[in-house]
């Protein structure tokens, strides 16, 4: 299948259908974000960034949510 039959197909749902669609995308779409994050967080692609946040947090720079 292709994107553009894809794009067809979801112009073609009902209003309630298209409502469900997006709610379940929406999920999966999450799913593969933290499956991501979890990969680049094993790897060590995040250490950088989180060694920066550490070290701005022990400086005093950050401010309470």
């Amino acid at each position: 299948m292709t994107i553009q039959e894809i794009e067809q197909a979801i112009t073609e749902l009902q209003p309630n259908e298209l409502a469900r669609f997006r709610e379940w995308f929406e999920e999966y779409y999450a799913q593969v974000w933290d499956e991501q994050i979890e990969q680049d967080a094993v790897s060590g692609r995040l250490d950088k960034l989180i060694a920066e946040v550490d070290e701005e947090y022990n400086a005093g720079l950050s401010k309470p949510l």
